[in-house]
């Protein structure tokens, strides 16, 4: 399920931006809500992205072109002609190619300021563990709940915050668990161990735009959860990419979950 790192990051976390940067992040650095200080603390993030699918691919490249410093690319699968239709992070020149070697290889192209860490092997949960260590945040780009269950509870433990993303046919959901916080609920609150149904976009379809929908949003909440800024947590937003209907609800934290016991 999760891979080893082809090498351990290791870049000198900068301390200032210099003139290329002030000049590519210039929109960015106008926001007031970002401004230099914010836009300094992207260059010094590292984040995680698990799977480079339908999902990754948008949450990949605007972390990169937003002016992340380092992003650790997960993916043992191979890129497929059927994954083009909405993974657009590939491309046809890369069919058959390791999905986090492909991304890896459109992102240098794409900011050579970030840095990116290939990971394209099976790893064990302790490996995993030590992976998150390493990283500021981590985004669930995945597509089963095996991988969803195995990064909330290592992301808890290791009190890193988790943005969570999911898409199929029509229909999306977004949420930002922050295990910097206490009260944080986490992905146990929502759906319990055994309880749900381990759907597929290979067997019920998804629209190619509603992946990057919830992809690009994925980015959005990690960037403000890098800067400091009000995210998702305790929210969970449900979009309709039919009628183009969003609706957000509170998620609170279960007082029976397990995992949140362990805080």
């Amino acid at each position: 399920m999760m891979t080893q790192p082809n090498k351990t990051p290791t870049e000198k976390t900068p301390t200032e931006l210099d003139d290329a940067q002030l000049n590519r992040f210039s929109r960015q650095i106008l926001l007031s809500d970002i401004d230099y200080a914010g836009q300094l603390k992207l260059a010094q993030s590292h984040a995680l992205v698990i799977g480079l699918g339908g999902l990754g691919s948008p949450a990949a490249l605007y972390l990169a072109a937003a002016g992340l410093g380092q992003l650790t690319l997960v993916d043992f699968d191979q890129v497929d002609d059927s994954n083009l239709q909405r993974q657009i992070i590939h491309n046809e020149q890369r069919i058959g190619q390791n999905k986090a070697e492909s991304a890896a290889h459109t992102l240098a192209q794409l900011n050579h300021f970030c840095q990116t860490h290939v990971i394209s092997h099976q790893l064990e949960n302790e490996a995993l563990d030590a992976l998150i260590q390493q990283v500021d945040i981590v985004l669930d780009c995945s597509d089963n709940f095996e991988t969803r269950y195995a990064l909330n509870q290592a992301c808890l433990k290791a009190r890193k915050p988790l943005v969570s993303g999911a898409a199929i046919r029509w229909e999306g959901q977004l949420t930002t668990y922050d295990f910097r916080h206490d009260d944080s609920p986490c992905y146990e609150c929502l759906y319990k161990p055994g309880t749900s149904n381990d759907q597929s976009c290979s067997r019920n379809g998804v629209v190619s735009p509603l992946v990057g929908m919830v992809g690009s949003m994925q980015a959005m909440e990690a960037i403000k959860a890098l800067i400091g800024l009000p995210t998702l947590v305790g929210k969970l937003l449900l979009i309709d990419g039919l009628t183009m209907q969003f609706r957000q609800f509170n998620l609170k934290q279960d007082p029976h979950c397990i995992q949140c016991q362990k805080k």
